[in-house]
């Protein structure tokens, strides 16, 4: 069968083709009811299955007899260290981590918030959650303390599992001061934090602190053995930023979860059991969960934990070395980590110091790939380069280039089984190819998608299915060309994509309107040649107030409040900003304006002599942008 057969009968029906791919994971009760639609537009895929998403990913290949195959490979660089856990080993310390858990009153339904850098605890800490039903979110490690806290107070976990540092390449970051802040913000604290001691920082524990390394060495608590769940219940809760500010917990389910990623494990990415998956992400966000964790490792597969940068630790040819010492078959990262090493080393030498020739494919997702770093990603590896695009509520691709189906791909990507795209104007009418609009997908979901937003189906069906009834609003506009290939344009709201971090403006402008000087802001995501989108701020100043160093003060605040990655780009001060007679903020005008686009005043503007001021006021203090640091 062609990929477009395979498409077409996930679409004609999806049923069967899902019972079918069902039977790829091992159920511990096998659902006889594939779709549940009598709660729509809230479905539910294998409603009356049962399974644990840890023994899939682990047990069941120790089993098998392959015990002693290598699942993963922790790489740091930062640190000098390198680790080994064969599927034995690793089973072993995630089922005693389980029984930590269990020891400190975590049961099944229970949540447990994960703040860690890249370091095999992490793994193990999501999978003893799924081993006992326990429901895991993952907070990248670094965050700042107030986001921190608004994670804590909406998922009121019962355990922070975190450890003593996070090491960047040029400094270690202490996480006991940003978790101290946290718990002294929330409202709802954990009443127990487990801590990972790193030689490189040393945490002084205080009394609501325990020590990893003696809970696990305690011969008094026991591994705890896999929980029966169903199918639809809670994985794990990711939180993605929202146009308000306010985060959107993103719930995976266990059934359809496991059964999607591991179709896609052998269809999307050609990885089978015994290949080497290098997925150059973090477990803060969802590639990392995707496609470090459990992707690889329900497929039987060896995945590559990596605690390091692109370049710099030590130079531009530390992927390729990666690849080149674990023999990996399918590396995966975002189009800034390769334009980052483009910039380092554009003629691609560092790539030929090592033998890269296991690599079969490079998929490359969260941002927009410009045809440069395509080409040159291609010509200097030597293998197909697939650019494809999901998003953290989906959890897997919604258009990809089925490389374990058709290795060729043909060009451009399609749509996924089940995801079945359109492009709809306003009213929600599909548009003929072409034409651009808003990117939506008709209902259901494939299995894998979020079953909706912790505790907030209301927010859920506002935020997704409510402009575009029997459609799943993704946010991003586009056109599909006359091969049912979809170009993306970009995001339709306020989140911007910084390095395949997804930023929400809302949130960035409540940092920057704290500054007693500010009276008015609005922050944008403008162009940036390596990092996709930079956060950009104008800003109304106060009458009377002193300016003069501004930019610096706000970009202290915004790093403190938000976090490193949301670093301000610069701050530029303006007399006004263009509304609507609604009095919103017309940001997509200021992000043409900054990008030095020619701007035609809008119908909804309400002033049209605030164009030519802003004009006036960004000629006045011209502005060239940065690197983020």
């Amino acid at each position: 069968m062609t990929y477009l057969d395979v498409y077409d009968r996930s679409i004609r029906e999806p049923a069967a083709f899902w019972s079918e791919a069902a039977r790829a994971v091992d159920w511990i009760r096998s659902p006889e009811q594939i779709l549940d639609e009598t709660s729509a537009p809230l479905y539910r895929w294998f409603p009356d299955g049962v399974l644990n998403t840890c023994f899939n990913a682990l047990d069941r290949h120790v089993e098998a007899g392959r015990g002693e195959q290598a699942a993963l490979y922790c790489e740091s660089p930062v640190t000098g260290r390198q680790a080994r856990f064969s599927y034995r080993e690793l089973t072993e310390a995630t089922a005693k981590f389980a029984g930590v858990l269990r020891h400190l009153g975590v049961r099944r339904g229970d949540r447990v918030l994960i703040y860690l850098p890249m370091i095999p605890e992490a793994v193990i800490a999501m999978l003893a959650c799924a081993r006992i039903g326990a429901v895991h979110s993952v907070v990248f490690g670094g965050f700042a303390a107030p986001e921190l806290a608004t994670r804590i107070d909406d998922a009121r976990p019962t355990v922070l599992v975190t450890a003593s540092c996070g090491i960047e390449p040029s400094r270690v970051v202490e996480y006991q001061p940003l978790v101290a802040a946290a718990l002294g913000l929330a409202a709802h604290p954990p009443e127990t934090t487990v801590v990972v001691q790193r030689p490189e920082k040393p945490a002084t524990l205080g009394a609501r602190d325990l020590d990893y390394a003696d809970l696990m060495a305690s011969p008094e608590i026991p591994p705890a053995e896999c929980v029966p769940v169903a199918a639809t219940d809670p994985l794990y809760i990711l939180y993605t930023s929202g146009t308000t500010g306010r985060p959107k917990g993103i719930v995976r389910d266990n059934g359809g979860h496991a059964v999607a990623l591991t179709w896609s494990m052998t269809s999307i990415y050609d990885i089978g059991p015994g290949d080497v998956m290098f997925t150059a992400s973090d477990v803060g966000w969802v590639v990392g969960h995707s496609y470090i964790v459990y992707g690889p490792l329900l497929a039987g597969a060896t995945t590559v934990l990596y605690e390091g940068k692109p370049v710099g630790t030590p130079n531009a040819g530390a992927f390729w070395r990666v690849v080149a010492d674990l023999n990996v078959r399918t590396l995966f990262t975002a189009p800034t980590a390769i334009r980052a090493i483009r910039k380092e080393d554009p003629a691609g030498e560092h790539s030929r110091r090592y033998d890269t020739s296991s690599l079969r494919h490079l998929f490359l997702a969260g941002e927009r790939l410009d045809p440069a770093t395509r080409e040159w990603a291609a010509e200097t590896l030597g293998v197909p380069v697939t650019d494809h695009w999901w998003q953290t509520e989906t959890g897997w691709a919604i258009t990809a280039q089925a490389r374990g189906i058709e290795p060729e791909g043909g060009p451009g990507p399609l749509p996924m089984p089940g995801y079945a795209v359109a492009v709809l104007d306003e009213n929600g009418i599909p548009l003929e190819a072409g034409q651009e609009g808003a990117i939506a997908v008709k209902l259901p979901l494939p299995p894998g998608t979020l079953l909706g937003l912790w505790r907030d189906d209301e927010r859920y069906l506002k935020s997704y299915l409510s402009e575009y009834p029997g459609y799943y609003q993704t946010g991003d506009g586009g056109r599909l060309d006359g091969g049912g290939r979809l170009v993306v344009l970009g995001r339709t709201d306020d989140v911007m994509n910084v390095a395949g971090h997804r930023l929400s403006s809302g949130q960035i402008e409540a940092a920057v309107s704290e500054h007693p000087a500010v009276a008015e802001c609005a922050v944008v995501g403008v162009r940036d040649e390596l990092k996709g989108e930079l956060p950009r701020a104008l800003v109304v100043p106060k009458a009377g107030a002193d300016t003069t160093h501004l930019e610096q003060e706000l970009t202290t605040l915004v790093r403190a409040r938000v976090g490193p990655i949301a670093t301000l780009s610069g701050a530029d001060v303006v007399a006004g900003l263009p509304k609507t007679r609604s009095g919103k903020i017309l940001r997509r005008v200021l992000r043409q304006l900054l990008d030095g686009e020619d701007v035609a005043a809008p119908a909804t503007l309400d002033d049209a002599s605030v164009l030519d001021d802003l004009r006036a006021a960004l000629a006045r203090q011209p502005r060239h942008r940065t690197e983020q640091k």
